[in-house]
């Protein structure tokens, strides 16, 4: 792949600011910005990802001469900020949740701290790498919840909106739950399995189905999972099918199984599994594929459907039912001339546009008994350390009549630091690594959280320094001009 400068992957406005703020001479004021996506009806969770792409986007920003030329071309920027650029890197700080951890609507999953004009620069790239993969790992996690245990391929490469998408899609995508991708290009950047059989073009460029199975059996003898409904599934495909498996057995190989692309695949499924089973082959597979998702595979399965592998595609690398995550990036607090942090808020008539101020980090409240995890809320970093042997009380961050005290429980901060001073100190994992801990993730938290018909709401609370600040900004503001 072409490699690429991406400084420039930007909207126009931050380079139109940052040149404003060069002016104001406020180029090295410390600002605060948070990563986060609001409350929509549709998120209950949200898979975190992205955050790789994020890191080498802001260690690599550079403007090469090609970039400052074009920039000069476009005559609405001042010399003396075309100068500025030429030595322009991030200086900056940035904090995170770990990639595969589960995130819920107003966190923050991601702050930076930098002088201004870098934080306003890397904001558009960064909502473009987390908000994507974000999205698509969060849609793989619910396929997978739905499907339980069975084999998940990731098949959206062809349906991909371009080919960024369709690699780093597939990424998420198996850090969500997929453990495979049909991506090949994707399976040699991160390391992940690839997987794929034969399309029904095969099939029909034979004679007939049975010479095409065989044919494709004798080039894949351990490998001969074959796609049985180019013609007509039940009457041809499987017992075709069953004949290439029966010369596979005389071999001395073991055949892999179907894959079902078309039809009632409960029916067919059930049907197909009692011919395999009859004919002597009960560890067979039985793939389906054709435009599934979370919800077509939960009622496929409580059919009874006889279905042990997915190819998931279209719904999955497009979020199909939702095609953008919505995260946003605000300004969270300035920096004084005295090195104090001065929290902003923003304030709207939309509840849920109401930012939270401050230089703030995440809390996970989990039972000590079960491990599971209970609450989650967002505190100043200049809070006082819990004491976890007292009881913790939680109030909601808007109706504060409502509180939940905890008494056996663990603490654990979510975000960690990533880039101090421009540099990396944070060990990024495998993509392995990222997935296990993904895994975990799931585990630890209750199905009435992860169900996908009306699912229970998970605690996100304020502490109550954050909610005091954020109620005597909101007075303040609400007074100003009356007297």
């Amino acid at each position: 792949m072409e490699l690429r400068n991406l400084t420039l992957l930007t909207d126009l406005y931050q380079l139109t600011m940052m040149n404003g703020y060069l002016k104001e001479n406020r180029k090295d004021e410390i600002a605060v910005f948070d990563v986060f996506f609001r409350q929509n009806g549709m998120i209950t969770y949200s898979v975190a990802c992205g955050l790789e792409q994020t890191v080498d986007y802001i260690l690599n920003l550079n403007f090469g001469e090609d970039e400052i030329q074009y920039l000069k071309s476009l005559g609405i920027f001042c010399k003396e900020f075309l100068d500025y650029l030429k030595d322009f890197k991030f200086t900056g700080d940035l904090y995170a949740v770990k990639e595969g951890t589960l995130v819920f609507p107003g966190e923050p999953i991601l702050t930076v701290k930098a002088p201004i004009m870098q934080a306003q620069l890397v904001e558009t790239a960064i909502l473009n790498n987390i908000n994507f993969q974000t999205l698509i790992a969060t849609k793989s996690a619910k396929i997978r919840y739905a499907a339980k245990d069975d084999i998940v391929m990731e098949f959206g490469l062809r349906r991909a909106q371009a080919p960024d998408a369709g690699i780093y899609g597939a990424r998420a995508a198996v850090i969500g739950g997929c453990n495979s991708t049909s991506n090949v290009l994707a399976g040699k950047m991160f390391d992940i399995p690839v997987s794929g059989t034969h399309a029904h073009s095969w099939v029909m460029n034979f004679k007939d189905e049975y010479t095409a199975f065989r044919a494709y059996a004798e080039v894949y003898p351990d490998n001969a999972l074959l796609l049985v409904d180019t013609y007509d599934t039940l009457k041809q495909g499987v017992p075709n099918a069953i004949k290439v498996f029966n010369e596979l057995k005389e071999k001395g190989y073991k055949p892999k199984g179907i894959r079902l692309d078309s039809g009632d695949l409960a029916y067919l499924s059930k049907k197909a599994r009692k011919m395999l089973d009859d004919a002597g082959f009960p560890d067979t597979i039985i793939c389906a594929s054709g435009d599934l998702d979370e919800y077509s595979i939960f009622s496929l399965k409580n059919q009874g459907a006889a279905i042990n592998s997915w190819g998931v595609g279209t719904k999955l690398i497009t979020s199909a039912d939702m095609p953008a995550l919505g995260g946003v990036y605000k300004l969270a607090a300035v920096q004084s001339e005295d090195g104090k942090l001065v929290p902003k808020i923003k304030v709207s008539e939309s509840v849920e546009k109401i930012t939270n101020p401050g230089f703030k980090n995440i809390y996970r409240v989990y039972d000590r008994e079960t491990g599971k995890a209970e609450a989650d809320f967002i505190y100043l970093r200049d809070e006082a350390s819990y004491d976890t042997t007292k009881p913790l009380v939680l109030t909601h961050p808007t109706e504060r009549w409502k509180k939940i005290t905890f008494e056996n429980y663990e603490l654990r901060p979510l975000q960690v630091d990533v880039i101090i001073g421009g540099k990396l100190v944070y060990k990024l994992p495998s993509l392995k690594e990222i997935k296990a801990y993904a895994e975990s993730e799931l585990e630890s938290f209750w199905d009435e959280y992860k169900r996908l018909d009306k699912p229970h709401i998970y605690k996100v609370d304020l502490s109550d320094s954050l909610f005091e600040l954020k109620q005597a900004m909101l007075d303040k503001i609400r007074n100003q001009g009356v007297k």
